[in-house]
């Protein structure tokens, strides 16, 4: 039975190391979604190493709100992308 091209490459992308990379593109393309304007404009870099998101931005104030916002960032991100990808969150 042939398969359908978008199965096979789920299936390989999610056997692949890039299965994490692909996710910290779809949370980086929902973010503003996720967490609002503000706090997207000023966002650096995002990405996902062994179920830890890392966000990173240089200003201070932000830095600490999203501290205080760890495990809310968390259940936005799963809640978004439909299943548990993200079991930390680390603010750099």
């Amino acid at each position: 039975m042939a398969e359908h091209i978008g199965d096979s490459l789920k299936k390989f992308i999610n056997k692949s190391r890039l299965k994490n990379g692909v996710r910290a593109v779809q949370i980086e393309e929902l973010w503003e979604e996720i967490m609002g304007k503000t706090i997207a404009r000023y966002t650096e870099k995002i990405e996902i190493i062994n179920s830890t998101l890392f966000i990173r931005t240089y200003v201070g104030p932000l830095k600490q709100e999203l501290l205080y916002q760890k495990i809310k960032i968390m259940e936005r991100v799963n809640e978004a992308m439909g299943e548990t990808v993200i079991k930390e969150v680390v603010i750099q």
